[in-house]
């Protein structure tokens, strides 16, 4: 058994996103055989750990080569063209901008729940809270611990396994933010640059509404890996996701695609199903734009009383939970495709 023979074996291993196999796509990084030890290493091109899919790929590889009588050493890396000094967050994988056109349809609480939910699948997760006028992460996560300094770096406190970064460690309590466009770009920056991230697989950045300055600083200076777009199904919210999705557009990066919260009340006491803000708005805003629909989040009380107690929802059980779960994974899955893709379109 040598390389080549692992390559044709490898052959047969299809991406279910990319619809090639992985050899064709250029995500075989390496194979190594050290028959002496019994081995055979290969490496990946799989840029969203514990994505679905991406982990579907690694047991189809292992199944690959389960016949060859050699034990099977996988590890995953996308090559990156920068030096570790050129990048900006070098430690980081995959930076996840969540954001929405207008305020009050629950971006943070997605923002929250996607960062925990990464958390609880086994992945290293950072949650910075960008939002500088209206930081609500902290209340949200029942973080009683404070950032700590030596002057030059902040580390930052964890809650869930995921570490935290908020303006609202940096404020007097409910001291309100009056600042103009430079001061937002300056302590955004700083906050991203001086923060001890350590090695994360995803940042998770919870952005104000709309599309202001904070946006475009970290449009501008961060390597997004994509967006999420929270929306509610009725028209209004709808008409102000279109104008984040076009921002996004605007500076050539990615959506993941598109949460639907409040899509429908359950009355716990006659059992029925009520559309309050409408139906299917967001799936066919999606649709529309040709941007995958992630999942809808029913309007539930414990969604709030979560945000309220700092304790996410999705860490629970029950119908609630499992649609955050849903969104997770494919908020994971689809940030796996645009890497891997980048992957295959670069060779």
């Amino acid at each position: 058994m040598n390389e080549s023979d692992v390559r044709e074996r490898l052959a047969e291993v299809r991406d279910p996103d990319l619809d090639d196999d992985i050899v064709s796509l250029g995500l075989v990084n390496d194979v190594e055989v050290d028959e002496a030890d019994g081995t055979v290493t290969v490496s990946l091109a799989l840029g969203a750990p514990f994505s679905p899919n991406e982990s579907a790929v690694a047991d189809d590889v292992r199944g690959a080569l389960a016949d060859t009588g050699l034990d099977v050493e996988l590890s995953a890396s996308i090559p990156d063209d920068l030096s570790t000094d050129e990048q900006v967050l070098p430690g980081v994988q995959n930076v996840i901008a969540v954001a929405s056109g207008k305020g009050g349809v629950g971006k943070s609480t997605v923002a929250v729940n996607l960062a925990a939910g990464l958390s609880e699948l086994g992945a290293r997760v950072g949650l910075f809270d960008a939002d500088v006028y209206g930081p609500n992460v902290p209340r949200m996560v029942s973080a009683e611990q404070r950032p700590e300094t030596d002057g030059e770096t902040i580390v930052p406190p964890e809650r869930f396994g995921v570490k935290l970064m908020s303006m609202d460690f940096l404020t007097g309590e409910d001291d309100p933010v009056i600042w103009r466009g430079p001061m937002v770009h300056k302590i955004i920056t700083q906050l991203v640059e001086d923060v001890e991230w350590g090695e994360l697989d995803y940042l998770v950045m919870d952005l104000p509404p709309g599309t202001g300055d904070t946006q475009l600083t970290i449009l501008q200076t961060l390597p997004l890996t994509g967006a999420v777009i929270v929306t509610t199904p009725q028209d209004v919210a709808l008409d102000d996701a279109t104008k984040g999705l076009r921002m996004f557009g605007k500076h050539d990066t990615n959506v993941l695609g598109i949460a639907e919260n409040m899509a429908g009340f359950r009355c716990p006491d006659c059992g029925g199903f009520h559309e309050i803000f409408g139906s299917g708005g967001g799936k066919a805003l999606a649709q529309e734009h040709e941007l995958p629909f992630l999942g809808g989040i029913p309007l539930d009380p414990s969604v709030r009383t979560g945000g309220d107690d700092g304790d996410p929802v999705v860490l629970a059980e029950g119908e609630t939970a499992d649609a955050f779960k849903l969104i997770v994974e494919n908020v994971a899955n689809n940030a796996g495709v645009v890497r891997r893709r980048g992957v295959s379109e670069g060779r």
